[in-house]
């Protein structure tokens, strides 16, 4: 008895690292005729129908002793209420512990509020079909491949101008920093056919802007959709946002499908290309982890404009919590915060980070708002005015947490 339990916990050491990956892909498309308030511009309608479908896409990943999913859902985010509800669901109701889901919103400004004041029927059933993914992609799992590459597309620009009052406006700043990486995690089953292909890059899904009423993913949902009409089968693409605070398409916002569908194109066709080029490994240990680490809170005063309003006096606000998340695949490090980053944040952070191979997915887990970095505080831009952080506090609170939190694995 002794001997063969010897010999059992030897064969289980041994599976341990070994990887599983499973994917799913759920339609969260609303009725048509829904008139479901929009989110991500004030001041518009109810949608008035649909120009493409959107999704929420699963991938789990097992190494034998640890189980972990992330979720891309075709929204704006998910804010607190709403990632508490799923996470305890999905905990109970398909066995992935808090610390290792990562569940993000591609920001698309095409799809209907994720918040409880959407309420009705399509919430209930937005939360169900998230759920739903979770479970197809955990029983989905079987043994696989995975790997990781960088490729570059200069399909986002930085979007804090200048304005003509001397200001500072939401426009076109070919001169800001901006990155274009796109990075790509490949699984594939061990004979090689594609399972999922995960993809970060940092851009706003607003091509569409705030006249568009059609239910649609934008940018990201685009991308999506070429990717796996190129792989078929199965293939499940889920697009991430990395830090894309001040990042905008380098089309819109406007009214033009077709620039969305040339973006989406563009971006699926790297994706493509740096994952025809990337070695899989069927080793990759798996590990989760998240902390909360929380800012002192300003907020400036209503009616302001950036634009024109020189000297804005911000007031005192409330403590901002700021939930980060850390999902390791192997040597391949995708960190979480749960807002809306700037991009010197996102590239501080791969400087800085123990692993070569790391990326930044944002509104995951959670909703705290623009998270700034220090440097952008000085010019008072549409992303300071909205953002509920004091300066100060953010960048290094995100950056030293998240690095914090690789070095302990």
């Amino acid at each position: 008895m002794v001997c063969c339990a010897f010999f059992a916990a030897l064969s289980a050491h041994a599976q341990t690292g070994t990887l599983s990956a499973g994917a799913a892909r759920v339609d969260i498309t609303p009725p048509k005729d829904a008139s479901l308030p929009m989110s991500g511009y004030a001041g518009r309608g109810p949608h008035q129908g649909i120009h493409d479908n959107i999704f929420v896409r699963a991938l789990a990943l097992d190494d034998g002793a640890t189980r972990a999913v992330i979720v891309s859902c075709d929204n704006i985010g998910f804010p607190e209420p709403v990632w508490n509800a799923l996470a305890e669901r999905i905990e109970k109701e398909a066995g992935i512990r808090r610390e290792n889901l990562l569940l993000a919103g591609v920001h698309t400004h095409g799809a209907p509020t994720p918040g409880l004041a959407a309420g009705g029927p399509y919430l209930a059933r937005l939360h169900d079909n998230i759920v739903d993914a979770v479970r197809q992609a955990v029983a989905n799992l079987k043994p696989a491949r995975a790997g990781y590459g960088v490729g570059r597309a200069s399909v986002n620009t930085n979007r804090v101008a200048r304005s003509a009052q001397g200001g500072w406006m939401l426009g076109v700043n070919p001169d800001g920093v901006s990155d274009k990486t796109v990075a790509v995690v490949k699984l594939e089953s061990l004979s090689g056919e594609p399972i999922a292909l995960f993809v970060n890059y940092p851009v706003h899904g607003t091509v569409m802007g705030p006249k568009n009423l059609l239910v649609t993913g934008d940018l990201p949902g685009a991308t999506s959709r070429f990717i796996e009409q190129k792989l078929g089968g199965q293939t499940v693409a889920l697009w991430t946002s990395g830090a894309a605070g001040d990042q905008n398409a380098i089309y819109g916002p406007g009214d033009n499908f077709s620039q969305v569908d040339i973006l989406g194109r563009i971006l699926a066709e790297e994706a493509l290309r740096v994952a025809g080029g990337i070695k899989t490994s069927p080793r990759a240990r798996i590990r989760g982890a998240q902390k909360v680490v929380s800012c002192p809170g300003q907020r400036a005063p209503k009616g302001v404009s950036p634009a024109r309003d020189l000297n804005i006096q911000f007031e005192d606000g409330p403590p901002v919590d700021i939930r980060l998340s850390l999902v390791m695949v192997g040597q391949v490090a995708i960190a979480g915060v749960s807002g809306e980053v700037l991009t010197r944040i996102g590239e501080r952070l791969k400087k800085q980070s123990p692993f070569t191979k790391t990326m930044m997915v944002t509104h995951a887990n959670g909703s705290s708002g623009y998270l700034p970095d220090d440097e952008a505080y000085k010019n008072v831009s549409y992303e300071i005015v909205s953002s509920r952080v004091k300066p100060g506090c953010a960048e290094a609170a995100i950056v030293n947490g998240l690095v914090e939190m690789m070095e302990r694995q």
